[in-house]
């Protein structure tokens, strides 16, 4: 019997337990993992009152937490051939408990952006231990199109999911709340783990021995400076400050030192021919343009909706709902064409950006001072179908490079789409609508003067406020127009070009990849030994 006809089981829980719930055990302790983070963005707004820090402050505690997930990648097989799943789940568990209660006692800015790095790391070792416990029941041929569907349904939902519990807990009692009610879930799932799991290998530990621990707190250290000029630079008015250049030469230099170690050492940890791949440094790309077309999402729709059109945070949050919709969607046309269709990846791409495209059109055309709250549903639906699409088909992409390889790519493509992306569109978009926005109150205000009649009748200062507002609904229209222009030519340009690549990518046993793993502490600790 081969053996994706035998039937599937999970060793790892004990057998009182029925084969066809332990998956579904499984995925509730993702889902658990999902919605535990050191802080939670949704509640900035309550957070910076309380821990009398600034927004920037809270996002670069929370982006520092998408750091540590993306590191976790490059050793998230290593660190299952060392640890059976059952202390996996404890040590990440207990983990994130720690990270949480210190992100409650704590108003530390240094103390709040390491533990919610740790806090990352645990979350993400903790899902992926559980996603490749189940990988076979998902899908029992190990296609990585498929499977890729799935985490990103998985991941993409409970994110948004948490925002909403998120501001639903902190608009019903404290902020504070969330991170208990997460603890609660954590600790039931370690007493559920000590019940029903049992200490099982199916393969011999390896040892955590030969990989680069200076190689990723220098990568860590590389992101995070870049995100602290992202994130601050228009709060200290970029390179006036001496911050932001402190910030920049620390991290100029960490990248210059981590690529120099890259080429002598044995197994750095992201090595420089991992860079060279097309499909790395091409979505690596591609996703910063796609970013920047998505940077209204981010900045002007909170402005939209809050400020203009004065929703409070339950109404604002309860746009989330579309976005969940949009995943679903998005994540079955990329099911039902491209993990089982196998469309190509330019045609799926291009049905992606599609739906972004729409969604800038719907936006440029809609947007008003009254418009309705369902109306602006649609696309929000319409970015997240766009969303998922090209996020599956872009890490879908990475599977035809080198196993080898290929942890090292998810960790820098997560550097853009999670931890850099949406910092360098927010900038971008922020500096661009700076510059709109002041040509469009001079042009507005140029009859405003006391010749003008109206100006006798309105107080000035509510005449500056309209003026302010109506000269914000333009500019936010102007650029809608000019992202919608900038995505048809890129639309244009990806038409024009060849590809008729196909996902066609398996999975490889973890049997194999543990002996590649084996063998290359082998010949690390030969090396080191002729080093001596």
């Amino acid at each position: 019997m081969t053996q994706n006809s035998r039937p599937f089981t999970i060793p790892d829980i004990r057998n009182f337990i029925p084969e066809k719930v332990k998956p579904w055990i499984i995925i509730a302790f993702v889902l658990v993992y999902q919605l535990s983070g050191g802080i939670y963005l949704a509640s900035v707004s309550e957070m910076k009152g309380t821990l009398s820090l600034m927004q920037e402050d809270i996002m670069m505690a929370g982006y520092a937490s998408l750091v540590g997930l993306a590191l976790t990648f490059t050793v998230m097989f290593r660190l299952k051939f060392r640890f059976p799943l059952k202390n996996s789940l404890i040590i990440t568990a207990v983990g994130l408990i720690i990270s949480n209660l210190i992100c409650i006692h704590t108003n530390s800015l240094p103390i709040l952006v390491i533990t919610c790095f740790f806090a990352g790391f645990f979350r993400m070792w903790g899902t992926f231990a559980c996603n490749t416990t189940i990988q076979l029941w998902v899908t029992p041929k190990r296609d990585m199109s498929v499977w890729f569907c799935y985490i990103y349904l998985l991941v993409n939902s409970c994110l948004q999911f948490s925002g909403i519990s998120t501001v639903y807990v902190a608009y019903l009692s404290k902020w504070e709340y969330m991170q208990w009610i997460v603890i609660l879930l954590l600790i039931c799932l370690i007493f559920i783990t000590f019940i029903i799991f049992r200490h099982y290998r199916s393969m011999k530990k390896l040892p955590l021995f030969g990989i680069d621990w200076i190689g990723m707190i220098l990568w860590a250290i590389t992101i995070l400076c870049i995100i602290f000029v992202l994130n601050y630079g228009d709060y200290y008015d970029w390179y006036q400050s001496i911050y932001i250049i402190i910030g920049t030469v620390f991290g100029i230099l960490s990248l210059i030192l981590n690529l120099w170690r890259a080429s002598f050492i044995r197994h750095p940890f992201i090595a420089l021919k991992t860079w060279t791949y097309r499909n790395v440094w091409l979505t690596f790309g591609l996703y910063i343009i796609i970013s920047i077309l998505l940077s209204p999402s981010h900045y002007f729709e909170h402005i939209y909706t809050e400020i203009i059109l004065g929703y409070d945070s339950l109404n604002a949050i309860s746009l989330n709902w579309a976005m969940i919709l949009g995943i679903f969607f998005g994540t079955a046309i990329s099911y039902k064409f491209f993990a089982l269709g196998k469309a190509t990846f330019k045609t799926m791409t291009l049905i992606g950006i599609m739906f972004i495209i729409s969604y800038l059109f719907v936006m440029y055309n809609i947007i008003d001072f009254n418009l309705s709250k369902e109306i602006l549903l649609i696309p929000i639906f319409l970015r997240g179908v766009g969303y998922i699409i090209i996020a599956i088909t872009f890490i879908t992409a990475l599977t035809v490079i080198p196993f080898q390889h290929f942890p090292q790519t998810l960790t820098i493509q997560a550097f853009v789409s999670a931890c850099l992306g949406s910092l360098i569109g927010n900038a971008v978009l922020n500096q661009i609508f700076k510059l709109t926005l002041k040509k469009n109150i001079m042009l507005l205000g140029a009859n405003l003067d006391n010749i003008n009649p109206i100006v006798n009748k309105i107080p000035s200062t509510e005449l500056f406020g309209k003026l302010q507002f109506q000269a914000m609904m333009v500019s936010m229209k102007e650029i809608y127009g000019l992202l919608l222009i900038f995505g048809l030519i890129f639309l244009m340009v990806l038409f024009l070009k060849e590809s008729t690549l196909r996902p066609k990518a398996l999975h490889p046993k973890f049997y194999t990849i543990r002996r590649a793993a084996k063998h290359e502490i082998k010949m690390t600790k030969l090396h080191k030994n002729i080093d001596d």
